[in-house]
């Protein structure tokens, strides 16, 4: 070890101090206050249903049977559209930070904003007048507007990577899949996490669209209580909806917690 290696490592050593390892911690006490929070508003809700003196067209869609279908086909929609995000959104993330592929950037990255910046309903309607209507046009449309997150924090993660590791795993004799594996992926993984976080909050809020599309969902209970002038179901449908992106919102924190390299 040279002089100049020791003085590093006597510099980090003094550095880190009690505040800066409590700054590393896993911060569990604030990640346990939302969990909390949406616990407490569901059993708001089931005490307000269960005393309510709904009417029959307002209690069959609000029955626990017919709730509980109406939640799993919005979970079936983002959880369908989330993984086709990930399996298209990471490996092109990747492919468009290696070598020629830098050249198609603009492209690929100009047709995943317009995906985004164009009008959700519009480009549900769009799809379904081509795809025809159902949960297919429902999920393709979900996929080109979430899919820009995931996109764009591959390869800003990647990106960020220090050069100098990438040219020392090299150096080693590590092949450039290796250091992409060992080296490159494993630092961007905080970056690409808050990227399909924020794709599945996304993802669970724009998923109310899918009624109109009869691509089912809980947006069905909005826009019932809506055309019908019924707050019970528009505020449920509302409800339930804010209470399913911050639950996912949460899950995301954690993972993005747990899977955050050590000294990060």
């Amino acid at each position: 070890m040279t002089v100049t290696a020791e003085a590093e490592d006597t510099r980090e050593q003094a550095e880190d101090t009690p505040a800066r390892r409590r700054g590393r911690e896993v911060p569990w006490r604030a990640l346990l206050l939302q969990p909390l929070l949406i616990a407490a508003a569901l059993g708001v809700f089931a005490v307000w249903r269960a005393g309510a003196d709904l009417t029959d067209a307002e209690a069959r869609p609000l029955g626990w049977s017919a709730l509980g279908g109406t939640v799993l086909d919005h979970l079936q929609l983002v959880a369908v559209s989330a993984v086709v995000v990930l399996v298209v959104g990471i490996p092109l993330g990747v492919l468009l930070t290696r070598g020629p592929f830098r050249r198609a950037t603009p492209l690929v990255l100009g047709i995943a904003n317009t995906g985004q910046a164009a009008p959700a309903i519009g480009l549900f309607v769009l799809l379904a007048t081509w795809l025809g209507f159902g949960f297919r046009s429902a999920v393709v449309a979900l996929v080109l507007y979430s899919v820009l997150p995931v996109l764009r924090n591959t390869m800003v993660g990647l990106q960020g990577v220090d050069a100098r590791l990438v040219e020392a795993g090299r150096g080693m004799g590590m092949s450039a899949l290796a250091v992409l594996l060992r080296v490159e992926l494993p630092l961007a993984v905080p970056v690409m996490l808050s990227g399909v976080r924020t794709a599945l909050v996304l993802l669970v809020g724009t998923a109310t669209l899918a009624t109109f599309i009869d691509g089912g969902g809980l947006g069905l209970l909005i826009t019932t209580g809506i055309n019908l002038n019924l707050d019970s179901l528009l505020y449920s449908g509302a409800l339930l909806v804010a209470l399913l992106a911050l639950a996912v919102d949460w899950l995301g924190r954690v993972v993005e917690t747990l899977a955050r390299p050590k000294g990060l």
